[in-house]
């Protein structure tokens, strides 16, 4: 039966979201725009539907006594080397870049985390497809962005299922190739993030064979440069921002509809796409500490990314935290929330 392929106008607004959980894309640095006012300038490195979008969503982004100056950047690495050479003070990512950024050295800090279900980190399989279970992709080819959450969530899927990566033949592709291989009946299966796993539900063109809940650690981040930290003023700004931040993620919570109007309109996605991927994965999200559980279930992705030699030498992810923004948080093992009708 011939499969029906995504128009091509939603690749490119679903590339954009790459950054959520890493790849290798090129940086969009061009300026976004600048909220506040103040003589302070906070320098903000964003994705397309990421921090501004949710912000000024919330209403989070009033009566600010410092200026937000915006960059956008399709993917999580860039972002990270911007923060690195001190072009931007601080900015969100996914689980994996941090990990990336400290094995190359790189000058980071991870100041705030989120934990919220891994139900949107899933392997796909098209819907007629004979794999029934995560064991029966031995052998199988397997399409995956390198370097992504998605890839250490392929790793670890296949190691609950008794496999190693090098029983699976994988292709490393971008989202946008996978998509279409996937939907060509190049590959047998597909591991990916929301909103893509959501993009493919919806479209009836695949199925979930297994999804990182439980298996992953389902935490983003906020990174900042270790220079704007050891300024005082600059400190006290990034402090104020992720407190804006947590409570425009409580709104998201409060109010899925609204937030998924704004996010398919900010990313090109269909409502009924955006609103899936809202229940099933964003508005899980909750504020946690930077804590030991959470250094040691970075640590382990970092050594098995050492392992792969994906990485070229052990990392010490301890060393790329800075815990004073904890507060009196809850621990980063706090169980997300979950929607009845997700």
């Amino acid at each position: 039966m011939r499969r029906h392929l995504v128009p091509a106008a939603l690749l490119l607004p679903l590339t954009l979201l790459l950054a959520a959980c890493g790849g290798n894309s090129a940086a969009d640095t061009a300026g976004a725009g600048t909220d506040g006012k103040g003589s302070l300038t906070l320098n903000v490195g964003d994705q397309k539907g990421g921090s501004e979008a949710v912000l000024r969503a919330a209403g989070e982004l009033k009566n600010l006594d410092y200026k937000i100056k915006w960059s956008t950047f399709t993917s999580g690495p860039p972002l990270l080397e911007a923060v690195n050479a001190k072009a931007v003070d601080i900015g969100g990512v996914g689980n994996t870049p941090p990990v990336f950024a400290a094995g190359a050295g790189s000058k980071v800090s991870v100041v705030a985390a989120w934990h919220g279900t891994s139900k949107g980190e899933a392997i796909l399989v098209p819907k007629n497809s004979s794999l029934r279970k995560p064991e029966e992709l031995k052998g199988r080819s397997i399409a995956v962005a390198q370097g992504s959450s998605a890839h250490f969530q392929l790793i670890a899927s296949l190691k609950e299922a008794g496999l190693k990566l090098s029983d699976v033949k994988v292709k490393y592709l971008q989202p946008a190739d996978a998509l279409a291989a996937f939907t060509g009946g190049k590959v047998d299966a597909w591991a990916v993030w929301d909103p893509y796993t959501s993009q493919v539900l919806h479209a009836k063109q695949g199925r979930i064979l297994a999804d990182g809940d439980g298996v992953v650690n389902g935490l983003s981040f906020q990174v900042a440069a270790p220079s704007a930290l050891k300024d005082t003023k600059k400190a006290a700004a990034v402090k104020d921002y992720l407190e804006r931040l947590r409570r425009a993620q409580d709104w998201v919570y409060r109010h899925p509809d609204a937030w998924a109007k704004v996010w398919a309109k900010d990313t090109g996605l269909p409502y009924e796409v955006a609103l899936a991927s809202v229940k099933r994965t964003n508005a899980s999200r909750i504020a946690v500490a930077v804590d030991k559980p959470l250094i040691a279930s970075e640590q382990r992705i970092a050594d098995t990314f050492t392992e792969l030699k994906l990485i070229p030498g052990k990392v010490d992810f301890a060393a790329f935290v800075d815990t004073r923004f904890n507060g009196g948080l809850p621990p980063s093992t706090t169980t997300p929330r979950v929607y009845k009708d997700s």
